[in-house]
């Protein structure tokens, strides 16, 4: 778990935008020690999402799509509100 745990890292500090990089980054660097497998499985694949899509969702500019409104990014919502 821990070469899934860099990679997701990685991938969560190098979207591209800064928007992104702030929130999406600033949740893997807060939370990622707490994440358990699930979670970080749900989250890799999050990562695969377009930056515009991701933040849209994550500030409720427009739904989520089914496929991706689960666990962690409730809590990448959650985690916005202490930005």
């Amino acid at each position: 778990m821990e070469t899934l745990r860099k990679k997701i890292l990685y991938k969560a500090t190098h979207r591209g935008t800064k928007e992104a990089d702030r929130l999406i980054g600033g949740f893997a660097i807060s939370e990622m020690g707490s994440l358990n497998e699930e979670l970080l499985n749900e989250f890799d694949q999050l990562l695969d999402v377009p930056d515009v899509d991701l933040v849209n969702w994550v500030l409720e500019r427009e739904p989520a799509s089914k496929e991706y409104n689960n666990n962690i990014l409730q809590r990448i919502k959650i985690f916005k509100e202490s930005l």
